[in-house]
């Protein structure tokens, strides 16, 4: 079949769904709404729906990036603009169809926005225009929560596949060219530009060539691929049809770990649907070109994250990485030249080739070109996916897109490129967010990985968490990672306890630039970044801890003790009765003691003690003059 009767079938259906005179119902059924009770809401609404006896087209789509708001609700009436509803429950869903599909009552306090170029609701603003929204772009993330990943014609629709199409009547060197001239880079580590990458494979000798996809997002907080990969993956399936064939490969692998359920269902049902268009497999398009392709599940090794690893681990080999040179370019899966790109690139490289290389590079900057995803976790107020054009600054992202600080407390921090990364002070609010700025400041992009930290946080205990992770996940082939990221997290955990000495902080040092410059890939390379960005930012901290055996923060356990005030506590109980140790002493209306030798520093009398006393304290580096045994409440006042 060709590609204009595919498509313009594709087209008459979407089009029926979209004029369609029944009420549709979009939800979001992606990891985060899942996880958030969109199943239960689901229920609910085919539940009410069939109470009612009204008939609705409901479509189960991915995530469009409001995590925080999840699990998130879709409803369109006939000539009726798209209204988005956030935070859904299913004691909420009754009163949504009730009120109006039937009564017509839209309910703007409930409502996030309207969606799209239907119109707006009095009281419902455009949900584009939000602060979440209105700075990002959308490249990636552009059909994501407005298709069912699962319906092949949905993405058809929407322009996919018309950039294979347009591809397969071009040049493999014209192909490359164009992904050159609109500045991609990669978007899964350093930010190599992709299509010098490829002209690289291209040029090595050999018929047989491999393309790989590298799903293995292993950076704690990032979901970047995973929401893509559950949202749109024939977005990423076509990017690689592009690149094989620019290329000159017939073979590839999609790699991804197996803790992505729902991604990998989703990938084979594209798979499956692609193979009965005639757009995977031999021949495709009746182009002469033809491309295969399996999925390879890996074990979650965060290792396999770096290229050779992975493709060992394809071999069936232990995922450990080689030393370089050759490049997989020249001699990579099976010794066979090899390009490897991430989720996130492939995807992009379907949008350049369906809109062209002048409407990318129209985003960014003069050398990060286009938008960048981003996983915005941590103490922030409005958590999620977000795409956002390479060069804002995290403060456009931080306070603009994530609202600010959780509670309203103090920004400290922000982790940028996962443990990989580097941790940036607030010096860094106003700096843009491009490959050269964070890499200057001593940090990357990465995959994607924004970790937000407030006043709360230990800068130390953070350097000790990442270097936790990268430490275990080493496959210890080289002394360097093997054995110096263990010394480090060594001194590191000694400083947390109050146990450091000043030349900890030299040593530190030499340590994290010996592991940098000596380990044999990226992980051991990258491993010491945080520790090397605290210190470079945070050096204080550091010294606080080691000199004053102080936190700061008041976060380290060894470093903080939990005391009762004398003159607030009117004895009410609640602590002495949360107390998992039993080691606060005191009855009704007595002042109570905290036992100091009991004390596990959970922090629970604080948490529950009411705020209208908010007698409990946790101090660090000092100590409270405070009565050993209790005292009645009556002796104290009269005191």
């Amino acid at each position: 079949m060709k590609f204009d009767e595919i498509r313009r079938q594709a087209i008459a259906d979407w089009e029926m769904l979209e004029h369609n005179q029944k009420p549709r119902i979009l939800v979001g059924t992606a990891t985060c709404g899942l996880a958030a009770g969109a199943e239960a809401v689901l229920e609910a609404i085919n539940e009410e729906l069939a109470k009612r006896a009204i008939e609705a087209a409901i479509t189960q789509v991915g995530c469009i990036g409001l995590c925080y708001a999840e699990p998130m609700v879709d409803i369109i009436k006939p000539k009726q603009p798209r209204i988005c509803y956030g935070n859904v429950t299913p004691e909420i869903v009754p009163q949504l169809i009730r009120d109006y599909l039937v009564d017509g009552n839209p309910h703007p306090e409930l409502a996030l926005g309207t969606v799209g170029g239907g119109g707006t609701i009095d009281g419902i603003p455009n949900i584009y225009d939000l602060p979440v929204l209105k700075p990002q772009v959308r490249m990636v993330l552009r059909n994501c929560g407005f298709i069912d990943p699962e319906n092949i014609n949905h993405y058809i629709a929407n322009g996919g596949y018309s950039g294979l199409a347009k591809a397969l009547t071009m040049k493999p060197e014209e192909i490359i060219d164009e992904v050159k001239r609109s500045g991609l880079r990669g978007r899964g580590g350093a930010g190599f530009p992709t299509g010098q990458k490829w002209e690289f494979c291209r040029s090595s000798p050999g018929k047989e060539k491999y393309i790989i996809c590298n799903a293995d997002e292993g950076d704690p907080g990032a979901f970047m691929n995973r929401s893509v990969l559950e949202g749109d993956p024939h977005a990423i399936l076509e990017g690689m049809l592009i690149g094989a064939y620019a290329i000159g490969a017939t073979e590839g692998y999609i790699y991804c770990r197996a803790e992505y359920p729902l991604a990998l269902k989703r990938l084979r049902i594209a798979m499956h649907q692609m193979e009965e268009y005639g757009l995977l497999g031999d021949n495709i398009l009746q182009s002469g070109f033809g491309f295969h392709l399996k999925i390879k599940e890996g074990a979650g090794a965060f290792v396999c994250g770096e290229e050779t690893a992975l493709m060992a681990s394809i071999e069936g080999k232990r995922g450990m990485p080689r030393s370089r040179p050759p490049f997989p370019a020249v001699s990579g899966l099976w010794g066979k030249p090899t390009n490897i790109n991430n989720v996130e690139s492939w995807a992009n490289v379907a949008a350049i080739m369906q809109h062209g290389a002048d409407w990318f590079s129209a985003a960014g900057t003069d050398t990060s070109k286009g938008s960048k995803t981003f996983a915005l976790v941590g103490k922030v107020k409005r958590t999620g996916l977000v795409e956002v054009p390479l060069g804002i600054t995290l403060s456009e992202i931080i306070y603009g897109i994530g609202g600010g600080i959780l509670d309203d407390k103090a920004f400290k921090a922000v982790q940028t490129g996962g443990p990989s990364g580097g941790c940036l002070s607030a010096d860094f609010l106003d700096s843009p967010v491009d490959y050269e700025t964070l890499a200057k400041a001593g940090s990357i992009v990465g995959s994607g990985g924004m970790i937000v930290l407030d006043e709360e946080t230990c800068i130390v205990d953070l350097a000790r968490y990442f270097l936790t992770f990268t430490q275990n996940e080493s496959c210890g082939k080289c002394v360097p990672c093997r054995v110096g990221t263990r010394q480090m997290l060594s001194i590191l955990e000694r400083i947390t306890r109050g146990q450091g000495v000043p030349d900890d902080i030299d040593r530190l040092q030499k340590l994290a630039e010996t592991v940098r410059d000596g380990s044999l890939c990226a992980l051991g390379g990258t491993a010491p970044n945080p520790v090397l960005t605290t210190l470079r930012y945070f050096r204080s901290e550091y010294e606080a801890h080691i000199n004053e055996k102080r936190c700061p923060a008041r976060n380290c356990r060894e470093l903080i003790r939990f005391y009762i005030l004398p003159d607030k506590c009117e004895g009410c109980g609640i602590c002495v009765r949360n107390c998992p140790t039993e080691g606060i002493l005191g009855g009704k209306r007595v002042v109570h003691v905290i036992q100091q030798d009991k004390c596990t520093k959970c922090g629970s009398c604080l948490d529950v003690c009411p705020p209208r006393f908010s007698a409990v304290v946790k101090v660090s580096g000092e100590e409270i003059d405070v009565p050993r045994e209790p005292i009645p409440v009556l002796a104290r006042k009269q005191e």
